[in-house]
């Protein structure tokens, strides 16, 4: 009955704490919006890099272009002469200030130029230009704030064996490329903008309403484990949410199982604890008036009394075992500097006096360690019983310091566990290996260490004995 009162408690405290749905700004779905645009944004900014270099390019080949469009419509003039006005509208149709042309087999000449032309503040061969080498010229032209003027020299993309050479500024040219570059700008944020929803829109369907709802099952069944409809519903799926909704499914049910047959344990350890507490008090009465039969002088009493004395002494044993085991819910340790040499040396000294198998003391004297002392001494008893029990001839404790452990170990040279009590051994009332016997001191036993933060375990036995294996931690050194 104290399971279902202390498991209410508990629901009722976790009640008061019940599942609240992130605000869109801090939550999973927010955060997969954002990222896809963080990432798609930075995609295009990977792309826009050798696309505006690749625009620079492409705009002084046009120049170039322009160019030499203006030389032939000179070149188809009688003597190579225009007028000032049509020399103007042919170096304004190439944006140049001069135009000169290096044809095959012909002298180099200047065809076209301004009246006033500026000097050039930089030069760029087209021919020489690389693929980092376009990107770098195409960011230093963004950046420009004020016209300079470039000589710019390149083949003609009508005729490759012709050589031109122009002198342009280059504000329009970056103001092309900005304008180029807002487009750009435009098309990526309305590219990452439809991409973050459909990635968004699919996650949260694929990823994001799956997992709110194993949530959301998580917290309904911590609130009631005992009812079917908090059991998660397992899905089809082959991927890792459909894997993780059929292991918490599985899980779920397994829970809800242990925790109903917690429940039946802990009603029926009730009922055994009234019973053995009520049983142990007419054993005790019995126990009474056996004393007195053992005084009778009928050679038949004498013959059954100590038979009878010796059944009443096992019920009696397993009642105060059983209520003990009942009644230690955990295992309060008291800290204190314990010398485990001396412990071991009670150990023995109360084993001799019951008639128990010799206890062979292996401890160093030094090593001493921050412990509850009775608890030990009730380990090491249970163990030496245990050992005297099975029919040992002796019983050796040794103890070392092991990568900041203390490891006992207790070794005896009896007959060995049987099978069943090996597979039993830490289980209570079914690791008994005599008849008679309750199974509870071993479980106990590894309850005290574990409660100092170590651990009891069977290393080996065999026809030449039992071995057991105490680990507890180094506290402090002595």
């Amino acid at each position: 009955m104290w399971f279902g009162a202390v498991n209410c408690g508990k629901i009722a405290d976790m009640s008061s704490n019940r599942l609240r749905r992130a605000p869109f700004l801090t939550s999973l779905s927010a955060r997969l919006l954002v990222l896809t645009v963080f990432f798609v944004m930075l995609s295009e900014v990977f792309i826009f890099a050798p696309s505006i270099g690749r625009f620079r390019f492409t705009y002084l080949e046009e120049r170039i272009a322009s160019a030499h469009i203006a030389a032939l419509a000179l070149e188809a003039t009688p003597d190579y002469m225009v007028s000032e006005e049509l020399e103007a509208e042919l170096l304004d149709h190439a944006s140049a200030y001069i135009i000169v042309v290096d044809e095959p087999g012909k002298p180099r000449k200047l065809m076209l130029e301004r009246a006033t032309t500026p000097p050039a503040d930089a030069t760029y061969d087209l021919r020489e230009e690389t693929f980092f080498g376009l990107i770098g010229d195409a960011f230093m032209t963004l950046v420009q704030a004020e016209n300079r003027v470039l000589r710019v020299q390149g083949p003609s993309p009508r005729r490759p064996d012709v050589l031109l050479e122009v002198l342009l500024d280059e504000s329009p040219m970056r103001m092309a490329m900005l304008d180029y570059s807002q487009r750009i700008l435009a098309l990526s944020i309305f590219i990452s903008v439809i991409t973050a929803t459909l990635v968004y829109l699919s996650l949260h369907w694929l990823m994001v309403l799956p997992m709110r709802r194993i949530t959301e099952s998580m917290v309904d069944f911590r609130d009631d484990p005992e009812s079917r409809r908090n059991v998660v519903a397992a899905s089809d799926r082959r991927d890792e949410i459909g894997m993780a909704q059929r292991e918490l499914a599985d899980m779920q049910i397994g829970l809800r199982a242990a925790l109903r047959q917690k429940a039946r344990l802990a009603a029926l350890g009730s009922a055994v604890t009234k019973i053995s507490h009520d049983l142990r008090n007419i054993l005790s009465t019995m126990q009474l008036e056996s004393d007195r039969l053992a005084g009778s002088d009928d050679p038949q009493v004498k013959r059954v009394v100590p038979k009878l004395l010796m059944a009443i002494d096992r019920a009696v044993n397993l009642c105060g075992r059983t209520l003990d085991y009942a009644r230690e819910d955990q295992v309060a340790v008291r800290y204190d500097m314990v010398s485990l040499r001396d412990v071991v040396d009670d150990v023995a000294s109360g084993l001799a006096a019951e008639g128990g198998s010799p206890l062979r003391n292996d401890v160093d004297t030094d090593l001493k360690l921050q412990a509850d002392r009775e608890q030990l001494l009730r380990v090491f008893t249970n163990l030496g019983q245990n050992a005297a029990e099975a029919g040992a001839a002796e019983v050796r404790i040794s103890a070392e310091r092991v990568n900041g452990l203390v490891r006992v170990d207790v070794i005896d040279d009896g007959p060995g566990l049987p099978p069943i009590a090996r597979d039993n051994l830490f289980k209570p009332f079914a690791g008994s290996a005599r008849p008679g016997g309750t199974g509870l001191g071993l479980p106990i036993a590894r309850e005290i260490l574990q409660a100092h933060g170590g651990d009891l375990e069977l290393l080996r036995s065999d026809g030449s004995g039992t071995a057991f294996r105490i680990k507890l931690p180094v506290r402090a050194t002595g």
